[in-house]
């Protein structure tokens, strides 16, 4: 018997695409593998492992028996923001097929997953297992993790919920342990830590020009009202080009009558978007199923925004994620904490951390977090709740609502120094109504 585990860093060949896909299912129906409850067919399988390869925080493992693929893992890093989590790394996806147990291999793959976690300079990785999984829990045990809290697995087909348990493993040397965990918890000359942050400096943050299609042409809401929109331009296209003109890398486009109409509306307006510019697109609005959701990435966008279906339907946010993986964002709008949908029509009673909490366990890339009561009014953005939203996840928090000057954005910027977790912005109205030039904001964000 040969056993041989690695890192996959281009596409797998149909044959070994086909055994992973086999591996896959076999897991999911001995009982669980990747959140699934029952197989998605290998049509969705091979979308979801081809995704991965595309995804930089996330390095994807296997394990062969004399050749075949019989077993595989996942290590994610955290997104390039959370300098001050860089040296962690989660070992997520782990399994062996049941048809091949019993041999040593899930050992075998650890160690080796172990070792590419060291390679890439962390010091601390950190898995989950579901309790009812004793032999994998067993096998974690004598490998060093140590269990350090509980985790909830919410079951979605009317079992009763099954406890998972968080584990964690130091594995850098004595030496080179004590010298990081000095190093992210130095004290400054006030007595107070000093982050990571301050001592390496923060990265810059993103900025994101926003693009509100209402009846094909550009336009502004105040406070998500349809009634009181500013037009701007008829021609989306020409506005995006010259965005990218001015040197910004990314563009938001949100469908506003798709957003009330729960589907999408601007079509014509937005694939000019994106065929005018080689820019990243990130679309949201009336975007509610798995097929809108490919029929746009197919037709060139980058990534998906989520919004009131994340409140309605989360199951189908976690099989989005899974199927496209680093391509789904949740959008979470609130009036004063509160999760507003249907195009802000409707507000809810469920708080904005509960949902992005949600959110992030359902596998999303990131989170789009709006203050409606501030959107379109130049006064500021909600940076406290911002904020707060940001400590909470592991995953990134783009800042939208209420951006009127600089200075707005310089608070953002000091804002984001300690938290990490902020990774950028949207803009509009202010860019449109001349209150703020894109190279000036693209300065003080120190990105684009």
């Amino acid at each position: 018997m040969t056993v041989v585990c690695e890192r996959v860093v281009s596409s797998l060949s149909p044959d070994d695409m086909e055994a992973l896909c086999e591996a896959v299912t076999a897991g999911i129906l001995d009982g669980g593998g990747f959140g699934w409850l029952q197989p998605p067919g290998n049509q969705a399988l091979e979308r979801y492992f081809e995704g991965l390869l595309l995804v930089q925080e996330r390095s994807l493992y296997v394990l062969r028996e004399d050749g075949i693929i019989c077993g595989a893992g996942q290590l994610v890093r955290p997104p390039s923001s959370y300098e001050a989590h860089a040296a962690t790394v989660n070992l997520t996806g782990f399994f062996v097929a049941p048809y091949a147990r019993g041999r040593g291999l899930g050992r075998a793959l650890i160690q080796a997953m172990i070792q590419g976690a060291k390679a890439m300079g962390s010091k601390v990785i950190n898995c989950d297992v579901r309790e009812t999984h004793a032999a994998a829990i067993g096998l974690f045990r004598s490998l060093g993790f140590e269990h350090w809290g509980p985790q909830t697995y919410f079951e979605r087909n009317g079992g009763p919920p099954v406890r998972g348990l968080f584990g964690a493993k130091l594995i850098a040397g004595e030496h080179e342990a004590a010298r990081w965990q000095s190093s992210i918890a130095a004290p400054d000359a006030g007595g107070a830590p000093v982050s990571s942050e301050t001592t390496k400096g923060h990265q810059g943050l993103m900025l994101y020009p926003a693009i509100d299609l209402k009846d094909g042409a550009c336009v502004r809401l105040r406070r998500g009202e349809m009634e009181d929109a500013t037009h701007y331009s008829d021609d989306p296209a020409a506005q995006a080009k010259l965005f990218e003109e001015a040197g910004c890398r990314h563009l938001h486009v949100v469908d506003l009558n798709g957003a009330f109409a729960g589907k999408s509306t601007n079509v014509p307006a937005i694939e000019s978007i994106v065929k005018a510019t080689g820019l990243p697109v990130q679309l949201g609005g009336g975007i509610r199923d798995m097929a809108a959701i490919e029929r746009w990435l197919e037709a060139g966008v980058s990534r998906i925004i989520l919004g009131s279906v994340a409140v309605k339907d989360p199951e189908l946010v976690r099989q989005a994620a899974r199927a496209f993986p680093g391509q789904i964002v949740a959008g979470i709008d609130a009036r004063q904490g509160r999760v507003a949908t249907e195009g802000w029509a409707e507000v809810s009673e469920l708080e904005a951390n509960d949902l992005a909490l949600r959110m992030e366990d359902a596998g999303v890339a990131a989170i789009i977090f709006t203050e409606i009561t501030r959107d379109g009014m130049l006064a500021g953005l909600d940076l406290e709740q911002t904020a707060d939203m940001a400590r909470r996840l592991s995953i990134p928090v783009i800042a939208s609502g209420g951006v009127g000057t600089l200075d707005h954005l310089r608070d953002l910027r000091t804002i984001a120094r300690d938290v990490p977790g902020i990774s950028g912005a949207i803009v509009g109205r202010a860019l449109y109504d001349g209150r703020i030039s894109l190279k000036d904001a693209l300065d003080v964000l120190g990105s684009c």
